[in-house]
């Protein structure tokens, strides 16, 4: 009688069984991980980006205004120095930013040697005017005389001559008092004009030379804004036009045109615009200042900064398109005022854009919109 063993095929069939075991609760995992990923990436999907609020454009009348820079300078400086020479400066009045008047005292010059030659040629008249009496009384006499044939013609002419000759040393002697005179007041520095003092040099034990300068003064205190303007655009300003400049300390400075320059500069193209400026602190001679001339007025459609955003060189906005979502778009910008800023083409004056926190968006975001944010 046969006997057959059942052992090994029994064995087999129990790894065959494991075997399906393990691929089938394989599969039941992996579906199960596929749908509990897919489930939270469907939540993403449909969770909101940005709560944001809406902006709507709006219009405002608008300067057209063009950008220019230049400096502040001195309207006319004018260089005081002293008119005689080699006497020595024994005080010095004022200091620089001073303000001065037409007239007022700057510094003193030794004046002991000019009052000794003044008192020299004084002296020198007083004789000569006593001579000159005597010449003439001599003259009256001789020519009376002469009528009554006591003097010869002769001699009459010598007296008349002396009397002439005597009147012209007189003059001459006049003349030299003077001369002194003028020195003499010429030891007071005096400001030629209302104004004030941008630079001083006089300092007291100096000796004057000719062609010394020993203050600067600012006539009547007034500044000018020299701004170069490209020449193209030299056409659109007039004198007596605003213009509005920001000093270095952030202060806005209105003044207005007075000159605009007949020529340009070859090397740069630019041309000069003269603008007076009020009597202010704010600026300074010397300053660089930035500013801009009002042209004329204009409607812009305008947006808040915080809704314009900067990419790569653009500007762009974000409309919301449908009940939830933006759309990117791309718009050119215009003048600035304030904290609202120009949009001069890309967008509907009816749009809906997002008003704050549009660097965190992108084309296609689903938004959550704050009910009854809209606002201009």
């Amino acid at each position: 009688m046969k006997h057959f063993s059942s052992a090994p095929l029994s064995g087999h069939k129990v790894r065959i069984a494991f075997a399906l075991a393990a691929l089938l609760t394989a599969a039941v995992f992996s579906g199960c991980t596929s749908e509990k990923r897919a489930a939270p990436a469907a939540k993403v999907a449909a969770k909101p980006a940005l709560t944001v609020s809406l902006v709507a454009p709006q219009t405002f009348d608008w300067s057209k205004v063009l950008p220019a820079n230049g400096n502040v300078v001195a309207w006319q400086e004018a260089v005081i120095g002293p008119e005689i020479s080699n006497y020595r400066i024994t005080g010095v009045l004022v200091q620089v930013g001073d303000g001065v008047n037409k007239g007022q005292v700057l510094a003193r010059i030794a004046s002991d040697t000019v009052a000794s030659e003044l008192a020299e040629a004084q002296a020198a008249v007083a004789e000569l005017q006593a001579s000159a009496s005597e010449a003439g009384d001599n003259a009256t006499r001789s020519r009376e005389l002469r009528e009554k044939g006591f003097y010869s013609p002769q001699m009459n002419t010598q007296y008349q001559t002396a009397r002439h000759t005597a009147l012209a040393r007189l003059a001459a002697a006049q003349a030299r008092q003077q001369a002194a005179a003028v020195k003499m007041s010429k030891t007071t520095v005096l400001a030629p004009d209302d104004g004030v003092i941008s630079a001083r040099t006089a300092t007291v034990g100096s000796l004057t030379q000719s062609g010394q300068e020993l203050f600067r003064l600012i006539r009547g205190g007034r500044l000018e804004w020299r701004a170069e303007v490209p020449s193209a655009d030299l056409a659109t300003i007039k004198a007596g036009q605003v213009a509005t400049l920001i000093s270095p300390g952030g202060e806005a400075v209105q003044g207005r045109v007075r000159a605009v320059a007949p020529s340009v500069d070859p090397q740069t193209r630019n041309g000069l615009v003269y603008v007076d400026l009020p009597a202010t602190k704010a600026v300074r001679a010397g300053m660089f200042a930035r500013g801009e001339f009002e042209l004329a007025r204009s409607p812009a459609l305008t947006l808040p900064q915080t809704a314009v955003v900067l990419r790569e060189g653009f500007a762009y906005v974000f409309r919301i398109d449908g009940p939830d979502r933006v759309a990117q778009v791309k718009v050119v910008t215009g003048r600035r005022v304030g904290e609202r800023i120009e949009i001069v083409s890309g967008l509907a004056p009816e749009a809906r854009v997002v008003e704050n926190g549009a660097g965190f968006l992108a084309d296609g975001d689903l938004v959550k919109v704050v009910e009854g944010s809209l606002t201009p």
